[in-house]
């Protein structure tokens, strides 16, 4: 099964041209004919018009069924797609599957485009995490909520945020938030606060450094809120 197989979604096949026949429903203008009162449209072109997002953003996919346990971690991770704008955002993610449909082991990745969802990156390097962890299943709305969030830049340190983490494993699912600067503790505490409360969060969560969960087994929080 290839990457993309892995995470499309299986959409009704009529969809588009449902869509196509809905706008051919009674009211369609001949052609030439101007409806009152759309004047300003006329010479604009039949293009709608886009929103831009303040950055772009991409979205990684890491395939169970690529994995091996002798590989280097993160090496089966493959963007699959940049957006830009809130069009484009929606119409990549009502097509490809919600996390408790997506296989053990899969991760899903958005991040801000040009950064690698990888501690090695020049600009995670000195970050670190928040993570809320779940059941089963239960994922898809604090998954889809995180990322509206974070695209709709919501978050006050919002330039400290270099994208969002969804890791669907055997017991639970968990999604977590990257950012730049671990020692900004003002940001960090910020962002954690601010998640809580998007999501509607009652439980502690806590933040984890890169560098720590690279040196250490078990490494400790190094803020919670």
């Amino acid at each position: 099964m290839t990457t993309e197989e892995s995470i499309l979604s299986n959409q009704d096949e009529e969809a588009s041209s449902t869509i196509t026949d809905s706008a051919l429903e009674e009211g369609e203008l001949e052609e030439g004919e101007i409806e009152a009162g759309d004047s300003a449209s006329v010479g604009a072109g039949l293009e709608p018009a886009l929103h831009p997002l303040e950055h772009s953003w991409t979205l990684w996919f890491d395939n169970p069924s690529a994995k091996s346990k002798s590989a280097a971690w993160g090496s089966s991770i493959r963007p699959i797609y940049t957006f830009s704008t809130v069009e484009d955002f929606w119409g990549l993610y009502n097509n490809i599957n919600n996390p408790s449909k997506l296989a053990v082991g899969a991760d899903l990745h958005c991040f801000k485009n040009k950064i690698e969802p990888k501690w090695e990156d020049p600009v995670c390097a000195n970050g670190g995490k928040w993570t809320i962890n779940c059941t089963r299943g239960k994922s898809d709305q604090l998954w889809l909520y995180t990322l509206l969030a974070m695209i709709g830049e919501q978050f006050e340190y919002g330039d400290e945020i270099c994208g969002a983490v969804l890791s669907v494993r055997g017991k639970q699912e968990r999604v977590a938030i990257w950012t730049k600067n671990a020692s900004n503790e003002a940001a960090q505490i910020s962002i954690g606060r601010q998640w809580k409360e998007i999501v509607d969060y009652k439980e502690q969560i806590g933040f984890l450094v890169h560098e720590d969960a690279k040196l250490e087994k078990q490494p400790k929080n190094r803020y919670s809120v």
